[in-house]
């Protein structure tokens, strides 16, 4: 069953200030897999073309995700 707009209105008053941190931008679900929160992708690797793929993330001349601290595939910016 769907909630209705004014439904959920009503019960994200109910909720206490840490748990609407969580929810906050949350509000309208993924049009595609009516997923209510941003997923997690649980992975430690990624995929790269050849060597020189590799070299040029690594080297940071190619922007994309790599394995480690510089970049976070969850954040924009």
């Amino acid at each position: 069953m769907k909630e209705t707009k004014k439904a959920r209105n009503i019960t994200m008053r109910n909720y206490k200030f840490e748990t609407l941190q969580l929810h906050v931008g949350q509000e309208q679900a993924d049009p595609v897999t009516d997923a209510r929160a941003v997923p997690i992708y649980a992975t430690t690797s990624y995929v790269f073309h050849n060597a020189q793929h590799a070299a040029d993330r690594f080297s940071l001349a190619d922007a994309g995700n790599i394995y480690g601290r510089l970049t976070n595939s969850t954040q924009g910016g």
